[in-house]
């Protein structure tokens, strides 16, 4: 048994471990180059300071033991560096934590392998949630490199769909602060309680003031599990450092009753506060994030109500570096798919017929960049809008609906039309070739709505999009039973393999997980000041070209969630050259090569060795 035990360990630091560090070893070395270059371009005054690192071996420790304040147990409850029994015997005896921990030694592989023995035994994915939090809480190298490991399997336990049943039980799970709460009632006080957050170099903040949470409506300061959850992806996936991210709420109140009435409630028990007071709240915010971090920090709206969110994207995206995820990224995630499922329709964006299922956020994104990609095609911006129909609560989007008032952002889709109620209607009086379902209505993709996509085209494209799984408009084996397995399928939620007529598919999640970890990490390393729809068209066709002919065999038009980390890395080298050579970016002198000085920044979550590096000096014994 212990000689199987250590084979398998063996074998899974080889497999894990060797291709990555070799990976990490060349772009540091690259990096490295690169930067000293630039560097020597400027002189002594003009260097900067905010450059990113290219520390060699020697000076990365040197960095690494230097940055340790804590000694004894104060480090052992020091997240940021603390290796549980990780630390070698020399590490504790130089850094007075001999005795506070068992005399074995562990190296990081063997305690990943504990960690995911412990995720696995739990009996469902909300046990497996606060496990890692607290894991997080305790490790944070280790929490990371657990999930950048294992990220297919991690990730849907510390972001969708398990986030969202996390964010109604957060009262009853809290365990301990992440992020930062800010109320209504601390208006004029804002910037104080940003300057209690104890990082001064923050580069990323994820927002939200919890009134639309996934699915899942108004959560109030619930939602901090959604800021929490996404800011732990920029790092696992994108690389950013996790000590640069800071998730907030900003708590104006609920307007869930159940919530007031909870005893297990942890924010403000009351209605929400809305119309100048907010908005003073919100600008007040933002001035104070660019006081405390900055003009170049970038800020991402998140789960804000439809009615919000469109205005607040359109008073902010020209002044401050800012974008929300629900809109645009969503968008660049769907038209990714719907570039790549066009290598299997051998037919042009411009030559299909669009219907969607909602006509909130999430669908007026999507539809914006791809009317957006249609022009790039050579069509008018009027002949694209003229190829997507929306259907919402109250039917199809029609210019002559009686008694319905229309919101502005979805008069650019109304058409002269007759009127048709019910999605099925819809779709046999359309015949539409592309379905996407982005309003959180599930099961809105019926067995005879499927049928008839099928129907009417001989490869339906048919993207369910909407968060947790039971909001999704059908599951993957629902779209290709009823479609014989003829349908390119995409989801917001994963879904295992499906078989239908003797064929495995493999269907594609889209998750935003693939674009704002990548335009995020280019944002920031540019240092540009706005966030475009051209870098998030950008970012859509990056991504479909990473989608190989076997992967859309398999039925896949995203690539594997395993490949994430690269995912993002060759997305933020794309968004930096995109900035570049649109005049977007601030960095200077400009990186000759990109992808090395993404890889340069980006997070690292193996151990550094904190034995402090002595040296001599001429003529002086030790």
């Amino acid at each position: 048994m212990l000689a199987m035990r250590h084979h398998l360990l063996t074998a899974t630091r080889r497999a894990v471990t060797s291709p990555r560090t070799m990976a990490t070893s060349r772009a540091k070395t690259a990096v490295s180059g690169e930067l000293e270059s630039q560097s020597n371009g400027l002189d002594d005054g003009a260097k900067r300071t905010d450059a990113v690192p290219s520390l060699g071996i020697n000076a990365k420790r040197l960095a690494a033991a230097a940055s340790i304040r804590d000694r004894g147990i104060a480090l052992l409850r020091n997240p940021q560096i603390n290796k549980g029994m990780a630390f070698t015997l020399k590490e504790r005896q130089l850094l007075g934590i001999h005795g506070l921990l068992p005399p074995a030694v562990f190296t990081q592989d063997e305690q990943i392998e504990r960690i995911i023995a412990n995720v696995r035994r739990f009996n469902n994915d909300l046990d497996r949630y606060i496990y890692l939090s607290s894991l997080l809480d305790r490790n944070e190298k280790l929490f990371y490199q657990l999930v950048t490991e294992n990220i297919e399997e991690m990730a849907p336990i510390i972001y969708t769909p398990t986030v969202g049943l996390a964010c109604q039980k957060y009262g009853f799970i809290f365990r301990k602060p992440r992020g930062l709460y800010i109320t209504v009632n601390d208006i004029g006080h804002v910037y104080g309680i940003l300057c209690n957050w104890p990082e001064e170099k923050v580069k990323a903040v994820v927002v939200t003031d919890g009134e639309r949470i996934l699915g899942l409506g108004d959560l109030g300061a619930f939602g901090m599990g959604i800021p929490v959850g996404k800011l732990a992806l920029y790092t696992a996936m994108g690389g950013v450092p996790p000590e640069q991210c800071l998730p907030v709420v900003l708590d104006v109140g609920t307007d869930n009753q159940n919530l007031i009435n909870d005893p297990m409630y942890i924010g403000l028990r009351h209605k929400r506060v809305r119309g100048d007071t907010y908005d003073a709240f919100i600008e007040e915010f933002l001035q104070a994030v660019v006081k405390r971090y900055g003009q170049s920090t970038l800020v991402q709206f998140e789960d804000f109500a439809n009615q919000n969110a469109f205005r607040l994207l359109e008073k902010y995206r020209n002044r401050y570096l800012t974008f929300n995820d629900d809109i645009q990224g969503t968008a660049s995630v769907a038209v990714a798919g719907i570039i790549a499922s066009m290598r299997i329709t051998k037919k042009k964006l411009s030559e299909n017929v669009y219907l969607f299922q909602g006509a909130g956020e999430a669908a007026i994104g999507i539809a914006d960049l791809l009317v957006m990609a249609m022009v790039e095609e050579g069509i008018t911006e009027a002949d694209a809008i003229s190829k997507i129909w929306m259907v919402d609560s109250k039917g199809l989007l029609t210019n002559n609906r009686p008694g319905v008032r229309l919101s502005s952002h979805k008069a650019k889709y109304v058409k002269s039309y007759k009127n048709l109620a019910s999605l099925e209607e819809v779709c046999n009086d359309l015949r539409p070739s592309v379905a996407i379902g982005a309003a959180a209505v599930g099961g809105a993709f019926t067995e005879r709505f499927l049928k008839d996509m099928a129907k009417f085209n001989d490869r339906p494209v048919i993207f369910a999009l909407s968060n947790p799984t039971s909001k999704a408009e059908c599951t993957a084996e629902q779209a290709y039973a009823f479609t014989d397995g003829r349908c390119i399928f995409a989801s917001g939620s994963p879904f295992d393999s499906v078989e239908v007529n003797g064929k495995v598919y493999h269907p594609g999640q889209g998750n935003n997980a693939y674009i704002f970890p990548g335009v995020a990490l280019g944002a920031i390393l540019s240092k540009t000041h706005h966030i475009t729809e051209g870098m998030f068209l950008r970012a859509s066709q990056t991504l479909a070209k990473m989608v190989t002919q076997e992967h859309l065999d398999e039925g896949r038009v995203y690539p594997p969630l395993s490949t994430i980390r690269e995912v993002s890395t060759r997305l933020a080298a794309a968004i930096i050259e995109h900035n570049y050579e649109h005049g977007l970016a601030t960095f200077y002198p400009e990186p000759v090569d990109k992808r090395a000085f993404v890889e340069g920044y980006q997070y690292s979550s193996t151990y550094d060795n904190l034995v402090p590096m002595t040296y001599g000096w001429p003529g002086v014994s030790e």
